[in-house]
């Protein structure tokens, strides 16, 4: 069965979708190691908490 416009563009956006949410997921985990990494310099045990707790969150929602 061949597939219509409409549905091909459908599957471009969902995949787009979960692209750009990779990405941006991507991006904050960067963003949590070097804050974390931070968070050690300055001796902040209650921020360093904090984040790793938000990184092992984020890599819970990781898709592959």
């Amino acid at each position: 069965m061949r597939k219509t416009y409409a549905e091909n563009q459908a599957m471009l956006s969902l995949f787009a979708e979960l692209v750009l949410d990779e990405a941006i997921r991507n991006f904050r985990e960067q963003l949590l190691y070097k804050e974390i990494d931070r968070a050690l310099a300055l001796k902040d045990e209650n921020y360093f908490l904090e984040l790793t707790h938000e990184l092992k969150t984020l890599q819970k929602m990781k898709i592959v």
